[in-house]
């Protein structure tokens, strides 16, 4: 279900003896108008109210999507909504680097520059299996795709003052513990929430070796991470027991996409932050600064990471100029 819910974000403004909760919403939310926008997973859930915002604003949204004919239907729940949305839908398969590839090319050919690049899509505690090119699929999908992919989009990206990757992250990230001597379970018998975590804090380790790279060459560019907190989305379809909880626990996708927004579009927000919900526990409310655990803030493991991610995908940083 999709829900016409207005984004809003409190933001809390300290004052002498009171706090004060000012509203951000789609009403006053900065314009795009002139922006070109990428958001993968863009047919459903999270993405789906990441790309509807966006297109709200002014933006050319570039809906990036596994399944290209329910990408075209919610383009068109989009347009239905505001008849002036410039989006458009094309296909994406994170879990094949080959279709990474033909993304990138035909992009290159449609648009000479990238504003916001939002890593969204994302497969969450699945039976194992693997990617078309061999690798776990959730270690594959959730991170060495989108790091494929922004690689291969980064000289678009770099031709934009002020330009942004957003990395979607999970509060899983906390028990993730990457095993780079078994990265992709050839050796250890597979569990899924465990490969999950792994992929999760992988995202963080990569959006933080991101904006090193970034400050390193002195770009003018912000990488960044946002986590939605608990929301209810078509991700959980995998665990089955997790809906009755939704119903206690979760807040709706549109209320999950808030800090990605906000990460992707605020004024304040600093290269390297993490965002989530102000919430319990960060499994919901507004956004505000999140704080990952201490091991996603081992830079020798996100280097190595890195590393590793280059060897796997055969793309090279400093072959893009980078």
């Amino acid at each position: 279900m999709f829900f016409r819910q207005k984004s809003v974000l409190a933001i809390e403004q300290k004052q002498p003896g009171m706090k004060k909760k000012t509203p951000w919403d789609s009403g006053t939310m900065c314009g795009q108008k002139g922006r070109i926008v990428v958001v993968t997973g863009a047919a459903g859930g999270l993405g789906y109210e990441i790309s509807r915002v966006f297109a709200e604003k002014g933006a050319r949204v570039v809906m990036a999507v596994r399944n290209p004919q329910k990408g075209v239907q919610m383009a068109a729940m989009i347009r239905d909504m505001h008849e002036s949305s410039d989006v458009e839908v094309m296909a994406l398969n994170l879990a094949d680097l080959s279709s990474v590839r033909a993304f990138s090319d035909t992009f290159h050919k449609q648009y000479s520059r990238l504003d916001i690049l939002v890593n969204n899509a994302g497969v969450m505690a699945c039976p194992y299996g693997k990617t078309a090119d061999g690798f776990e699929l959730q270690f594959g999908t959730n991170h060495l795709g989108h790091f494929a992919l922004t690689l291969l989009l980064v000289d678009l990206i770099r031709r934009v003052p002020g330009g942004r990757v957003v990395t979607v992250s999970s509060l899983a990230h906390s028990f993730g513990s990457l095993d780079f001597d078994d990265l992709n379970w050839q050796k250890r018998r597979y569990s899924k929430w465990q490969a999950y975590g792994d992929s999760k804090l992988a995202n963080l380790y990569f959006m933080q070796e991101l904006q090193r790279r970034f400050e390193g060459k002195q770009l003018p560019l912000l990488a960044a991470a946002a986590h939605p907190g608990c929301a209810a989305t078509d991700l959980q379809r995998h665990e089955g027991w997790l809906l009755p909880l939704n119903v206690i626990f979760a807040q709706s996708a549109a209320m999950g996409a808030l800090p990605v927004l906000y990460a992707a579009s605020a004024s304040d927000v600093k290269g390297g932050g993490f965002y989530g919900p102000d919430g319990m526990w960060g499994m919901r409310g507004y956004p505000a600064k999140a704080q990952p655990n201490i091991r996603s803030k081992d830079m020798r493991a996100a280097e190595l990471l890195w590393d590793v991610s280059e060897e796997f995908t055969g793309i090279q940083w400093q072959n893009l100029g980078g």
